[in-house]
């Protein structure tokens, strides 16, 4: 595959073009627990519901701000902690019809994460709900772990990807035709445990 320059790689990408997709956190939701979970993300952020089982999408002003405000809420709150499965902000967010679409919009969100990725290890987690049979979690994972060592091998910051006990964890989320890219590392896992890019 070839190295898509550095630069080049941070042209903008239309943010979910700003319309009825324009979330920019998932919350995944134990069954029982969904309305509750969703009257109460509510005094925090816009909750919409999804066709997907237990998945609610969230836009909020500041994504990671937002996590962190839930992570304290969860220390205070042990039914909010028990209740939430996964909770994860998508800073970089974007659209896509097909496969090769997708692939290229990913890379052009991921390419974000070079700098912080610089010199760690990490890997390329995906979470896919729609589009069975168009996007094949595993090897698009591989495809963007060997994109993101190409462009920090050619920017002199070369990283490694690693999955016992990676510095960060590059996770990519897709409900239907939306996908959101997060970058979560070691320490924001441990001190959220629903930070969980698994």
């Amino acid at each position: 595959m070839a190295i898509v320059p550095y630069l080049l790689a941070f042209l903008p990408l239309c943010d979910a073009e700003v319309g009825m997709h324009d979330w920019n956190v998932v919350v995944s939701v134990r069954s029982d627990c969904y309305r509750w979970v969703r009257q109460r993300l509510r005094e925090y952020a816009r909750v919409d519901h999804t066709d997907y089982y237990n998945i609610l999408a969230l836009r909020v002003e500041d994504p990671d701000a937002f996590i962190e405000e839930l992570c304290r809420a969860t220390v205070a709150d042990p039914r909010l902690r028990d209740c939430l499965a996964r909770a994860m902000p998508a800073p970089h967010t974007f659209l896509f019809q097909t496969a090769e679409e997708f692939e290229q919009r990913a890379q052009q969100a991921v390419a974000h994460f070079l700098p912080a990725l610089g010199g760690k290890t990490f890997y390329v987690r995906m979470h896919r709900r729609g589009f069975r049979g168009t996007l094949a979690s595993q090897k698009l994972e591989q495809s963007l772990d060997k994109y993101l060592l190409e462009n920090l091998a050619a920017g002199g910051t070369p990283g490694h990807v690693r999955f016992a006990d990676a510095d960060a964890v590059v996770v990519i989320e897709t409900v239907g035709q939306w996908a959101g890219v997060a970058l979560v590392t070691r320490a924001l896992w441990a001190r959220c445990p629903f930070v969980d890019p698994e």
